[in-house]
């Protein structure tokens, strides 16, 4: 897996390489971008996003749960020591019982994505060959 992100001749703009798809990276014109597409941080939480729609509708497959349709409300704050927070609502109109929700909660407790962002990653940089 990887992703390949290149400037553009505009600011702070870049275009988004990953598995065949393009995306475009900006900051708000605020930060001095021109807000063609999301910001670093509306990435990391559409990320994870992703990854609880995709990770509770396999769940729910699996087991033969009528999730109807489902949508989940991310929000993304920080704390006074600057540590992230995100904050999940899950929401489904299917006819699940509490059982169910609270299963669901614990599924979502440890998505790919929410354990590598809660327990962290190895980054590491190196200076890259040519252009």
């Amino acid at each position: 897996m990887a992703a390949v992100i290149t400037s553009t001749p505009t600011h702070y703009t870049h275009t988004i390489t990953v598995n065949g798809h393009q995306l475009i990276a900006d900051e708000p014109e605020r930060l001095g971008g021109k807000n063609a597409g999301p910001a670093p941080f509306d990435l990391y939480l559409a990320s994870l996003a992703a990854c609880t729609a995709i990770t509770l509708r396999m769940y729910a497959e699996r087991k033969g749960w009528d999730l109807g349709t489902f949508r989940a409300v991310l929000r993304l704050s920080f704390g006074e020591d600057g540590k992230p927070h995100v904050h999940r609502s899950l929401h489904a109109d299917g006819p699940l019982d509490d059982a169910q929700w609270a299963r669901l909660l614990e599924v979502v407790a440890n998505t790919p994505v929410t354990k590598a962002m809660r327990d962290g990653a190895l980054i590491t940089s190196e200076r890259g060959t040519g252009p």
